[in-house]
């Protein structure tokens, strides 16, 4: 059941992301170009998914297991500090470079977008960097 539910919430994600125009680095960079073409109708998505994201978390914050049944696992983390700072930062600079985050640089993958390649295999490298780095810094 967990993975139909898995399967289920990530066909939902992945259309919502094609309607909203996520999916297409032109429609995010022109959302990024504010002294340009600005095209604001992304913020209005990120407004609808800041409100769903505080409602699901309120609902979360109260419950000791999913509605499957799971472990409820929220982050615990509340500090801001320089390696917050910096991935946001990373996480910006290649938003704004390559009109992708993550979420629907896999769906324009699954689109067969030849940008979404680069961008993939990029994101897995630096997971793969990070992942070196952590192993290094807990030795």
């Amino acid at each position: 059941m967990p993975l139909v539910t898995a399967w289920l919430a990530g066909l939902v994600f992945g259309l919502g992301l094609i309607l909203s125009g996520m999916a297409s680095p032109a429609k995010v960079l022109g959302f990024l170009d504010i002294a340009g073409a600005w095209d604001p109708s992304l913020a209005l998505v990120m407004v609808g998914a800041i409100g769903v994201g505080l409602v699901a978390f309120a609902v979360a914050g109260r419950r000791r297991a999913t509605l499957l049944g799971g472990e409820m696992a929220l982050p615990a983390a509340r500090r801001i500090d320089r390696r917050l700072v910096g991935g946001s930062l990373l996480f910006g600079i290649g938003w704004g470079v390559a009109g992708f985050c993550p979420g629907p640089a896999l769906v324009a993958l699954g689109l067969g977008l030849p940008k979404a390649v680069v961008f993939v295999l990029a994101m897995l490298a630096g997971m793969g960097v990070f992942e070196l780095l952590e192993r290094r810094r807990g030795r």
